[in-house]
């Protein structure tokens, strides 16, 4: 922006300008944002560590069941001498554990074929190959282990390499574990069909979708959600064709999500995420000084406060509040509101109404 630019701008413009620059950063609990991005905001506020003076100690119980038992007896009085028979009473005074981890080696086992030369014919004879020896010379717990850390211990392949090396002094290639994860997908076929078929049965369907990276390229990890199934998916693409691939032409009720555009032509009804929402009201609290945003969160803290607790109220009643919710809210997108934020969290609202 140019001098001149700057000129030409209303009063309030700089106003407008310098308070979005004095605006608290976003944290996990007001944006998106994960909530590892906080911790250095939670250590400089955080108390020192430790019990408080006065708190009971609590202590490890011993094992119920130990692979091992050493006793200890005294061999002979520390102050007298006399020596101490292995036949006298005792009675344990203390316990002491040593716990630790088992050596873990690769149990290898090494198929030699044979060849032999026939005494009557005189013909080199050899022996079958053995089955599975031009498959894959990893094992099924291999394959699960290497399953576990790669996909729920999110290490990189060269994490894993490393991993399987310090761990069990295995040395597979990269390539190679692609290709024990890809064998792996099988003992998944049938859970995700499940998933896949109770999803595309729901009458009210959730989703949100995150940026990763697959493969060294920018991706997208999206999550649909119904009361019976959560499904994962993978994918290059944002757009609506992964919502439906995934959906395979099953429109549901309702669909509850951020209010991107992907779903939405999937679904005649549309919910918007309430968290999402929430987020934004909790930003709009801290950076705004408009009080549409406190009311935002008082009308928010009242509709959760209902839906957790639908079963408890009569039918009447549960009718009765829902239409003061819907007045209470109409009364504050009709309130005219100051800055950005406010204007904002009312367009989103009235969006929500109509599409809804």
């Amino acid at each position: 922006m140019s001098r001149g630019d700057l000129e030409r701008l209303s009063k309030e413009a700089p106003i407008e300008l310098a308070l979005k620059l004095h605006r608290p950063e976003k944290t996990s609990r007001t944006s998106s944002k994960p909530p590892a991005t906080d911790r250095k905001e939670r250590r400089e506020k955080s108390r020192p560590g430790g019990a408080k003076p006065g708190h009971e100690g609590h202590k490890r119980a011993p094992t119920p069941d130990p692979d091992q038992v050493v006793e200890h007896r005294p061999c002979a009085h520390s102050s007298c001498g006399e020596p101490l028979p292995a036949d006298l009473p005792a009675e344990v005074v203390s316990v002491h554990e040593r716990i630790d981890l088992p050596l873990v080696r690769p149990a290898v086992e090494q198929h030699r074929r044979l060849c032999v030369t026939c005494p009557a014919c005189r013909t080199r004879v050899v022996a079958p190959r053995p089955a599975g020896a031009d498959a894959t010379p990893f094992g099924p717990r291999l394959h699960a282990v290497a399953t576990d850390l790669k996909t729920f211990q999110a290490l990189s392949y060269e994490r894993l390499q490393a991993a399987l090396s310090d761990l069990f002094g295995l040395r597979p290639s990269q390539g190679g574990l692609m290709n024990v994860l890809r064998r792996a997908q099988g003992c998944f076929t049938e859970g995700r069909d499940v998933a896949l078929a109770r999803l595309r049965q729901a009458s009210v369907v959730a989703s949100d979708e995150t940026g990763v990276r697959i493969e060294g390229t920018d991706s997208w990890h999206w999550v649909f959600r119904c009361q019976d199934a959560v499904v994962h998916h993978a994918a290059p693409s944002r757009s609506t064709v992964v919502v439906g691939e995934v959906m395979a032409g099953h429109r549901p009720a309702v669909w509850i999500s951020d209010r991107y555009s992907a779903p939405q032509g999937h679904v005649d009804r549309q919910q918007t995420c309430l968290a999402h929402l929430s987020r934004d009201v909790a930003y709009a609290v801290e950076a705004s000084d408009d009080l549409i945003a406190m009311r935002f969160k008082g009308w928010l803290d009242r509709a959760f406060g209902l839906a957790r607790r639908p079963t408890e109220l009569a039918a009447s009643t549960l009718a009765r509040k829902r239409r003061e919710l819907e007045q209470d809210l109409d009364a504050i997108l009709k309130t005219s509101a100051t800055g950005d934020l406010a204007p904002a969290l009312q367009a989103r609202m009235r969006r929500g109404a109509i599409n809804s």
